[in-house]
């Protein structure tokens, strides 16, 4: 091989290493999030970057703890709500029947829906 074509294959290797760290990096920092409803109205969007916990009304207690929502606490008497796992950005559902809450992983959100808060709905 010339050295030309040395440098060629360097430098295209090197544009694939780049390109390989960039999509890791952006996969990291994914913009999934959670929706809440009660009652079947939007009660709130969340993302699932940041950790925090989540006081739906007076009836139940949501968690974000390391890109996973779980209902942590609910005032129904069953509790299966509590016991139904953890959902993240794969999606998934946690509903407590009796409180008419559903809370919706959704996979991937614009960056303009998702939010550190909560965008209620009147």
């Amino acid at each position: 091989m010339k050295k030309k074509e040395l440098i060629f294959i360097a430098v295209i290797l090197l544009l694939a290493v780049l390109l390989w760290g960039g999509m890791q990096i952006t996969k990291n920092r994914s913009s999934a999030t959670i929706r809440i409803t009660v009652d079947g109205k939007e009660y709130g969007i969340y993302s699932l970057n940041k950790d925090q916990t989540i006081h739906i009304g007076d009836t139940n207690v949501c968690e974000i703890k390391n890109g996973l929502a779980t209902m942590t606490d609910a005032s129904c008497p069953d509790h299966l709500c509590m016991y139904q796992g953890s959902i993240g950005e794969k999606g998934g559902l946690i509903v407590c029947l009796p409180n008419k809450v559903v809370i919706e992983g959704v996979k991937a959100v614009s960056s303009d829906q998702a939010s550190d808060g909560v965008d209620t709905v009147s």
